[in-house]
């Protein structure tokens, strides 16, 4: 029995490999700073040779991704590298990257009229190896399109986010990844006003060669920290949070 699990586990590791997925030397696990969500995808590492796709039925969808997507690029823009933006009718306001600790300088937006100007110029900017990430709005992605991106992030290793509102046609990609980021009310500090750090329900609903799941997290101020939902016979106690990395 060990020996047939051991030949299985051999097999998963070379499609792995095969399809791009290389193994981590010991020690040198790069994070990103998503806690027990790494271990959702193949070999415990975010992919980030890979496209992303958001879903974003609703306004309050796309919000809750803009703020999730930064709190990745604070990790990916980590060693100076810029990240290209693109939309047809953007709602994300410059300055408010800032509070994932995102300079808004080093992001380049382009607001353009057509959504295949949004393809083309997300294709593009997919192969400037000099770029850490690249996000773009889009309504619609067919199968052809969304493996013509995947190819240019496997030759660059530039990460792509995609965020979408046509969720009836989201099934037709290659993407390595589908979440769906929703808000939850944030938790205020006991006496203290006001509001408290963004907090998101993250739900990854596809995810390849891995293991889809559902993880509430919350924006720490400078990290991403999990926050550990209670135990039913407790359900009425706060939640607790749990810092990450």
């Amino acid at each position: 029995m060990n020996a047939k699990k051991e030949l299985v586990e051999k097999l998963r590791q070379d499609i792995l490999l095969w399809q791009g997925f290389k193994p981590q030397v010991s020690g040198s696990v790069d994070a990103i700073g998503l806690g027990e969500i790494e271990s959702a995808f193949p070999n415990g590492v975010f992919p980030k040779k890979a496209i992303h796709e958001f879903i974003t039925v609703l306004p309050e969808h796309s919000a809750a991704s803009d703020g999730f997507i930064a709190g990745l690029l604070a990790v990916l823009m980590q060693d100076g590298a810029a990240c290209v933006w693109i939309s047809t009718a953007r709602k994300l306001f410059p300055a408010s990257l800032s509070l994932f600790n995102v300079d808004p300088e080093r992001i380049i937006f382009m607001d353009v009229a057509k959504e295949r100007d949004v393809l083309w110029i997300m294709e593009e900017a997919l192969k400037c190896e000099g770029l850490a990430a690249v996000v773009a709005e889009l309504n619609d992605l067919s199968l052809i399109e969304s493996r013509r991106l995947q190819l240019a992030v496997e030759h660059s290793g530039v990460t792509g986010f995609i965020l979408r509102k046509d969720a009836g046609k989201s099934a037709s990609t290659v993407a390595s990844a589908r979440w769906k980021i929703t808000p939850v009310p944030s938790q205020t500090e006991d006496q203290m006003p006001g509001i408290g750090y963004p907090r998101w329900n993250v739900e990854l609903t596809k995810v390849r060669n891995g293991s889809p799941g559902n993880w509430t997290l919350e924006w720490g101020g400078d990290q991403f920290i999990e926050v550990q939902k209670p135990r039913k016979a407790a359900s009425w106690f706060p939640k607790e949070t749990r810092q990450i990395g």
